[in-house]
């Protein structure tokens, strides 16, 4: 009997291991593959608090990261606090900026409007031409999550004694008790945090939740030369149209009708462009958002090229190859920023964050643990 039953070993699960783990709890976590192979190690490896609304969201992304911090602290991970920079080429994503920056500043946030010239001075990889300036964020940070992921696993084993089997696949779950293929798990308290893969122990989570899974398409590089820097995070324009931290500005629409004018493949694939350098010295290259319950398994070397037009556009940069291109999945829910429901008194699933679980994970668990979880 353990006290807590965690599914899925992704972010998600992680940090509700570690929640539980750290007030006292024996927890377990169950695994169907042999290692973390979902969309947990497929993403920039960014903290990325900035695209969340101010308020709640934002706060839990702060509470994250500090919890980043302090398991950086313990594991050694590659752990890059260098901020984020929104560089901008058109007077309507100055606007934006603009807009957003005035609320920062209402919040007493240290986010900060940047010329041409400070832009390059901070990153002096962002391409000088048609340059108009670019917002400047203090929060974000960039971890690698292909060793992030397995070491926090590790840390918890070793500091919290957390027991991890993987390779189990979990077909049933009703209060107390989990039936696997090959065993039966018994727990006091379970969540349920299995990602893309909702439906497998509770099937009728996808039409109470709204879930759908969102494909994306990425890139890695070659490695770069040591005297050559990205410097902050940094993404452009379109990154404006993607996430929530913007979508209420009276700005927006203006942006988002040029684009839908001018670049329609763009905003129809969902591609909007983010790059980060990894502990190999690796530029991460992405991406698009494809939506839908079930989605085309394949890659669009099209999609790709439209993604490396922008980057282009974005940076100087040596030459490199690809040395990498991948599809990942996640869970995403329609109209909440994440599903957090109790199934029972001893079941809870966790899921839908989207393309922020890096960001928002560690501190929706403290809260899902601790009682203290108010949804949107």
């Amino acid at each position: 009997m353990h006290d807590v039953l965690v599914v899925g070993s992704g972010i998600v699960g992680l940090a509700h291991a570690l929640s539980a783990a750290r007030r006292g709890k024996s927890v377990v976590v169950i695994e169907r593959n042999m290692r973390p192979v979902g969309a947990s190690i497929r993403n920039f490896g960014l903290i990325w608090p900035i695209g969340q609304p101010l308020g709640r969201r934002f706060d839990r992304a702060l509470r994250s990261r500090s919890i980043w911090t302090e398991l950086a602290e313990q594991t050694g991970m590659f752990f890059a606090q260098k901020g984020s920079l929104h560089v901008v080429h058109q007077e309507d994503e100055y606007r934006v900026i603009e807009e957003f920056v005035e609320l920062c500043s209402s919040a007493h946030l240290d986010v900060r409007l940047l010329s041409a010239d400070e832009t390059i001075a901070k990153a002096q990889s962002v391409r000088r031409e048609g340059l108009l300036g670019s917002m400047w964020s203090p929060f974000e940070v960039n971890v690698d999550p292909r060793q992030a992921i397995p070491r926090i696993a590790d840390y918890l084993a070793s500091a919290y004694n957390v027991e991890f089997r993987f390779g189990v696949n979990a077909v049933a779950i009703e209060d107390g008790v989990l039936f696997c293929a090959d065993q039966m798990v018994e727990f006091e308290q379970a969540y349920i945090c299995s990602g893309q893969d909702f439906e497998i122990l509770l099937p009728g989570v996808r039409q109470e939740s709204e879930l759908l899974r969102v494909k994306l398409q990425m890139m890695r590089s070659s490695a770069l030369p040591m005297d050559w820097e990205l410097g902050p995070a940094l993404c452009a324009g379109l990154t404006l149209l993607h996430y929530d931290a913007f979508s209420a500005l009276e700005s927006l629409p203006a942006l988002k009708d040029r684009v839908a004018n001018e670049r329609p493949e763009y905003l129809s694939n969902g591609i909007h462009v983010l790059l980060s350098l990894n502990s190999a010295r690796q530029l991460v290259m992405g991406d698009t958002h494809e939506y839908g319950h079930t989605l085309d398994p394949f890659m669009r070397t099209d999609l790709n090229d439209l993604v490396m037009q922008e980057i282009s556009r974005l940076v100087d940069m040596p030459p490199i190859n690809i040395d990498e291109t991948w599809i990942g999945i996640y869970a995403k829910c329609l109209h909440r920023s994440e599903f957090v429901k109790a199934v029972s008194d001893q079941i809870t699933v966790v899921n839908g964050l989207g393309g922020a679980g890096m960001t928002l994970s560690f501190g929706l668990a403290e809260e899902v643990v601790g009682g203290t979880y108010q949804g949107d």
